[in-house]
């Protein structure tokens, strides 16, 4: 699929085939979900889709988890009309902040950290990241946000796979993703069908 074509019919994730798979090994996350941020309307789309459960909620702050949550929660923040707050990886602030041990999809231990300037008690929040798979990045910051006494309207990907963290986010916590059901099962396998006419 030509990475910036728009077809006539935009079918529900129409835009998800724009993914680009992993070539680089196993170092490297299964797929490279930026690819569809290149094509404005598959941006915008995704960006619609995940707003479509949170229509009747009122948020204050939209945040975003470094690196490529940035992308997508600075563009939820602008659609909103609401500001973004970066959750950073630890040690690029150069503020006062707190912090939060994690691990990631790869299973590093590292920490998170966000700014204490902002988050408040009564403030209502969305939280932002491009993709979730094992759930320990989302999850310590729903901490960072929580621990100030913020309030975690929801979190928002592109996909949250189905592992054990990504089943407790979504029984704890309202979610939203641009994945139709049927695509689900293939998202859980981290293989995507679309990668057979992949060329790119």
């Amino acid at each position: 699929m030509d990475v910036l074509a728009v077809p006539q019919k935009r079918e529900e994730g129409w835009y998800l085939p724009l993914m680009a798979p992993n070539t680089k090994g196993p170092k490297f996350a299964w797929l490279d979900p930026s690819r569809l941020y290149c094509n404005s309307q598959a941006l915008s789309d995704c960006i619609n889709d995940l707003l479509k459960p949170f229509q009747n909620e009122t948020i204050d702050l939209v945040a975003g988890i470094d690196a490529m949550g940035f992308i997508l929660g600075s563009a939820v923040a602008v659609t909103l009309g609401k500001g973004f707050l970066a959750i950073r990886k630890a040690g690029h602030l150069c503020v006062q902040t707190r912090t939060q041990d994690y691990s990631d999809y790869s299973g590093r231990e590292k920490l998170m950290e966000v700014r204490v300037d902002v988050l408040k008690p009564g403030l209502r929040v969305l939280i932002v990241d491009q993709w979730i798979e094992t759930g320990g990045t989302m999850r310590a910051a729903i901490k960072l946000v929580e621990n100030q006494g913020a309030t975690v309207v929801g979190i928002a990907a592109v996909a949250i796979e189905n592992r054990v963290g990504g089943k407790w986010l979504k029984e704890n916590y309202k979610y939203s993703h641009c994945i139709p059901n049927e695509l689900q099962s293939q998202i859980d396998r981290q293989y995507l069908e679309s990668f057979k006419n992949f060329s790119g």
